[in-house]
């Protein structure tokens, strides 16, 4: 007797509990989704604004950002675990063939674009680089590996060997810059540091005198320098920004994407929707991106 009392004294305690969770809720309990959002390290201080900002648009709706590279958020997006992955490369065919066989077709949204720009420490007196420069400096068996091989007198001479900051390879920055820079069949050289974000890379440029570092646009300081890069020796050198990067001039710019679990509908068609909104790409832009309204030629 004893014991079922103790149990039926248990299970009414408990129901206050659940009346205050509800409470704590707004008294709207069940009714509050989640949308999971997973990916780039590039798109992550813009995907978070704008999770915070649509908090307004439907409170009913909470966007969870997370980073940890385009590989990895298109990784989850494979496994079925979030809703939309955050990418600043496209999706390769093993990808999609990957996520196919587990019954879901990625389906790409282009919500912006970014200049990849190049950093050195703010006392280098570099004034441009070149396409091929910067594939010898990164690329597999390149040969420059000192400024002074590049005209460049360094303030110490100390600086004058070249310290490579790269991303790790579930970057998509890092599959990018290969791609656009050493092309599809030049590794990276032996001895670049690799680094986890793209504030990282930053970071290390601007402690490094004789360090050189790729990385979002968005993610550049007061406390580095921007170097301009020219297609070709002999060509005019372009500085990264948002209006090089939507007029094309920039030649390292590339799209920032976000993929969906097959065709959107309900709430993930609804914030998509929104982020391509004016409202949304304000923000992306406020964030030092440049807009999608890029890829219609706008």
């Amino acid at each position: 007797m004893k014991w079922l009392t103790k149990k039926w004294l248990a299970g009414w305690l408990a129901v206050p509990l659940v009346i205050v969770a509800a409470t704590a809720c707004g008294g709207r309990a069940g009714k509050r989704q989640v949308l999971q959002n997973k990916g780039s390290d590039t798109l992550v201080n813009v995907a978070q604004a704008w999770a915070e900002a649509y908090k307004d648009v439907n409170p009913e709706l909470a966007i969870a950002v997370t980073g940890g590279g385009s590989g990895t958020g298109i990784a989850a997006l494979i496994n079925g675990t979030v809703d939309l992955a955050n990418a600043s490369r496209k999706m390769k065919q093993s990808e999609i063939d990957a996520a196919a066989k587990n019954g879901i077709e990625a389906v790409e949204f282009v919500v912006g674009f970014d200049a990849l720009a190049v950093y050195v420490h703010e006392d280098n007196p570099i004034e441009s680089i070149t396409l091929a420069q910067l594939a010898e400096i990164y690329g597999e068996g390149g040969q420059i590996t000192k400024w002074s091989q590049l005209g460049i007198t360094m303030p110490d001479e100390k600086s004058d060997e070249i310290i490579l900051f790269s991303r790790q390879n579930n970057s998509g920055t890092y599959a990018y810059f290969k791609s656009a820079v050493l092309g599809k069949q030049r590794e990276y050289k032996l001895g670049t540091r690799d680094l986890h974000g793209s504030k990282d890379v930053v970071e290390a440029a601007e402690k490094t005198p004789g360090g050189i570092g790729y990385s979002g646009l968005a993610y550049a300081t007061e406390h580095v320098k921007l170097v301009p890069v020219a297609v070709e020796k002999g060509a005019a050198a372009v500085v990264p920004s948002i209006t090089s990067a939507v007029d094309g001039t920039y030649p390292i710019a590339r799209p920032l994407m976000m993929y969906s679990r097959g065709v959107p509908t309900g709430n993930v068609k609804e914030y998509l929707d929104w982020i391509l909104s004016p409202a949304g790409q304000e923000i992306i832009v406020a964030k030092g991106y440049a807009p999608a309204a890029r890829q219609a030629g706008e």
